[in-house]
């Protein structure tokens, strides 16, 4: 048996993830916050790379963000910019 090199392992591991997120939804306040802003996470919705659904088509209604979607597109804070 073959064994795995650390990418392959690592590439697995974000694979399981993914697929076990992809019925759990966030809340837009908790998706903008891991994709790196409010504009970010409207631009990557309009752009239909995240799947968000409003449980009310009311105008104030409930954004439901796809978990799966939204870490896929996931900031690392350690290189997000800082106004001055």
């Amino acid at each position: 048996m073959e064994r795995k090199t650390f990418d392959e392992t690592m590439a697995d591991q974000l694979n399981a993830i993914f697929a076990a997120t992809k019925e759990i939804t966030f809340s837009k306040n908790t998706a903008s916050i891991i994709v790196g802003g409010r504009r970010r996470l409207e631009k990557l919705v309009g752009e239909r790379k995240i799947r968000a659904t409003k449980q009310d088509e009311r105008q104030i209604g409930k954004w439901l963000c796809n978990a799966s979607d939204v870490l896929r597109n996931a900031v690392n804070p350690m290189y997000k910019k800082t106004r001055k």
